[in-house]
């Protein structure tokens, strides 16, 4: 997977709308596609179609005249998915040891807080 490429797709919010509409639906044709996402025209939505396709993170099927879009679940979208997963997991398991770290400094604190008043 080339994560340059996958991460400029997924920089564009046009690109992530597509993304969310698919996520929704499934599969959608481009002018179906195109009706739903209004804040640019359809060879807009056509070019931003053929980045996130190749950028791997859409599959298209072709049926006759009309092209159906899909989100790509065996390709980049799933590489990109486990990245940021275990980018999350680590800053998830950073923050509970620095929780764990503040609990315990606060609580050497308080003893010698505890410790100082008794004297």
């Amino acid at each position: 997977m080339a994560e340059d490429e996958v991460f400029d797709a997924l920089a564009d919010p046009v690109r992530r709308e597509i993304l969310a509409v698919l996520a929704e639906q499934d599969e959608l044709s481009a002018g179906d596609l195109a009706q739903r996402i209004e804040r640019v025209g359809r060879t807009t939505v056509s070019s931003h179609l053929r980045i996130l396709r190749t950028a791997g993170l859409i599959t298209e099927d072709r049926r006759g005249r009309h092209r159906f879009y899909a989100i790509d679940t065996e390709g980049a979208a799933r590489d990109v998915i486990r990245l940021l997963q275990r980018l999350l997991e680590g800053s998830a398991d950073a923050a509970r040891a620095a929780v764990e770290e503040a609990r315990r400094d606060d609580d050497g604190a308080t003893a010698d807080r505890a410790g100082g008043q008794a004297m």
